[in-house]
C-alpha cells in the first residue's frame, strides 16, 4: 500500500480537489491492506464522444451516503464540491475510482485498435444520488449538485496499473 500512496502523492498536483486524501492516505495507510478495496462492481461506463468524433469511456459509481449533518434539515448545498471532496476522501473513494479505471485502461487497451489512454480514458464521475437536482434548481458550476467529477492524471493510471501488476517501477505494460 506504501507504494500505491507514495505513487498517487506523486502524481496529484497541490490544487486537486483530490490532494488532502492523498497526504493522508500518505501519512496514515502506509502498511494497510487492499483487500477491502479489491470487491464492488462498476456501477456504469459511459461512452461520451470526443469533439474529434472519437469516443472517451467514464466509470461512472452511484452513491446513497447522507451528507447532512446530523439535525440539519437536508439541502442540496450538502452535496456541494467541497462536500463531495471531502466524502470521496473519507470513504477513500479515490483508491476505488483510480483502481476502476485500471481495469478499464486494461481492457480498452485490448479492445480498441489504436487506443491512447490520453483520448480515451475520460476520468470518473461519483453520483450521489442523495443530491442530485433537476434542472429547474441552480447548480454551481463546474459539476451540477450531487456530482464529483475528477480526472486522474493518465501517467497515474499506467504506472498504478503496472505496480499492481508487479513492476517495480511502475510501467503501464502488463506480459500477455
Amino acid at each position: 500500500m506504501e507504494d500505491i500512496a507514495t505513487l498517487i502523492v506523486h502524481h496529484l498536483q497541490s490544487d486537486d480537489p483530490l490532494r488532502p486524501w492523498a497526504d493522508n492516505l500518505a501519512r496514515t495507510l502506509n502498511n494497510a491492506s487492499l483487500l477491502g478495496h479489491l470487491e464492488g462492481f462498476v456501477d456504469l461506463i459511459a461512452r461520451v464522444p470526443n469533439p474529434d468524433g472519437s469516443w472517451r469511456y467514464v466509470v461512472v459509481d452511484y452513491k446513497t451516503n447522507n451528507l447532512t449533518p446530523t439535525g440539519e434539515v437536508p439541502r442540496v448545498e450538502h452535496y456541494g464540491p467541497e462536500n463531495l471532496a471531502k466524502a470521496m476522501g473519507d470513504h477513500h473513494y479515490p483508491l476505488q475510482a483510480l483502481l476502476y479505471s485500471v481495469a478499464l485502461h486494461r481492457y480498452l487497451r485490448y479492445r480498441i485498435p489504436d487506443y491512447s489512454p490520453q483520448v480515451h480514458l475520460g476520468g470518473i464521475a461519483y453520483l450521489f444520488l442523495r443530491g442530485m437536482a433537476g434542472p429547474e434548481v441552480p447548480q454551481p458550476n463546474p459539476s451540477p449538485w450531487g456530482v464529483f467529477s475528477w480526472r486522474p492524471p493518465v501517467a497515474l493510471i499506467e504506472e498504478l496499473c503496472g505496480l499492481l501488476h508487479g513492476q517495480q517501477s511502475g510501467r503501464s505494460e502488463v506480459p500477455q
